[in-house]
């Protein structure tokens, strides 16, 4: 289902006691930080009201995705939506592991306009609520 290869690197985020670490996703020579549209801190479930950036990309690029050490440490999956972000919308899902990076390609998704979400495995505070961070991409042709 996945033709690109998987890994994931480390982004060290700045995050104050009041916010979410980013995750990070490169393209090409594009990067963006993707905000969490919610995430477990100190134990309390936070959302956030946040807007899913979105890439313009062409096909077969690879898409560069790093978490920061906590997510990586509590394991993470990513799931990949066609234009919506309803339960309706979902194509899969690719379990990454405890990684801290893992690439993809802009191909592997059929539609040209999806979404990716980022999803922490929750534990046990916060009554199961995770961390989640949206990013779209709209896949021009070549």
């Amino acid at each position: 289902m996945w033709a690109g290869s998987v890994s994931l690197a480390l982004l060290a985020s700045a995050c104050s006691a009041d916010s979410a670490p980013t995750v990070s996703v490169s393209v090409d020579d594009q990067q963006m930080d993707v905000e969490a549209t919610q995430y477990c801190l100190d134990g309390e479930g936070r959302r956030y009201s946040v807007t899913p950036q979105v890439l313009q990309v062409d096909p077969d690029m690879t898409i560069l995705i790093e978490v920061p050490d906590d997510v990586a440490e509590s394991g993470w999956s990513f799931q990949v939506f066609d234009q919506g972000l309803t339960d309706d919308d979902l194509i899969g899902e690719v379990d990454v592991g405890r990684e801290a990076t893992y690439e993809l390609s802009t191909s592997d998704a059929v539609p040209a306009a999806y979404y990716i979400v980022v999803v922490q495995d929750s534990g046990e505070g916060c009554e199961g609520l995770s961390g989640a961070w949206p990013i779209g991409f709209l896949r021009g042709s070549s």
